[in-house]
């Protein structure tokens, strides 16, 4: 309140010369757009709380790992802070930072996420993208482990809804070799794994980014359990043509 009278005095000191009506009117609409603008960021706070607490309650964030992002106007992002507890993250502890990662507000004593220059990287290549998720689904990550490539072809979901899969080589977390590590891949891939590592997923929305590493590790479950009950058999090579031209159908 107090920042919201102060920049109305400025206005009228600068603009003392103008109509009144003219005056007036620009006022109403500097209001309007100081509510506005706090009132989509309290939001967006609501969906990264959200989105958390479905993470941690499905298992695919943990402890204080994983970390959320989203792009907010003027090159600012919405972003997790670093090393807290997730299962007690609060709408006010989230930070803003500029696009060179710098804190521009957030609560005294917090730091972004350490994986935040994976996060700008990733808006970087896609600028359709305003939500970044990165987590530690379980049977994805160990599919990694393992050595074996994410399974494109076993169910039909992953198909028309995720696409391919690539896992990043391995890079210490919170580098920017991490970072680069995933350049390359964001620009035709919504998700991707990381070596040893976990997941990053991201969407036009931050529910798309959620629901991409939801059937990501869906897919990699299932794939697990089918291999300890017996053979894996994939798609036919036909069923996966067909799927893939209603796809194309659909976009057309």
């Amino acid at each position: 309140m107090a920042f919201e009278k102060g920049f109305i005095k400025m206005l009228l000191f600068r603009s003392w010369w103008y109509d009144p009506y003219q005056l007036k009117a620009r006022v109403i609409q500097a209001i309007y757009e100081m509510k506005k603008d706090k009132g989509l960021e309290q939001r967006l706070r609501k969906e990264i709380v959200y989105t958390n607490r479905v993470c941690v309650e499905s298992g695919l964030i943990r402890s204080s790992d994983g970390n959320i992002s989203i792009r907010l106007e003027d090159d600012r992002f919405l972003v997790t802070p670093s090393g807290l507890y997730k299962r007690r993250l609060k709408l006010k502890q989230l930070l803003i930072v500029n696009h060179q990662g710098e804190i521009i507000k957030g609560q005294g004593g917090l730091k972004p996420s350490s994986e935040l220059l994976m996060h700008l990287e990733a808006y970087r290549q896609r600028e359709a993208i305003r939500a970044v998720l990165h987590a530690h689904p379980p049977y994805s990550t160990a599919l990694t482990i393992a050595g074996i490539p994410f399974p494109t072809d076993i169910i039909p979901e992953v198909v028309l809804a995720l696409g391919d899969v690539p896992t990043a080589p391995y890079a210490t977390p919170g580098t920017q070799d991490l970072a680069l590590s995933i350049s390359d891949l964001f620009k035709n891939h919504n998700a991707i794994l990381l070596s040893n590592h976990g997941s990053l997923t991201v969407g036009k929305t931050l529910e798309e980014a959620l629901l991409a590493l939801e059937r990501m590790e869906l897919a990699a479950q299932m794939y697990y359990l089918a291999y300890n009950l017996g053979k894996i058999i994939p798609l036919p090579e036909e069923e996966i043509k067909r799927l893939k031209a209603s796809i194309e159908q659909t976009l057309s």
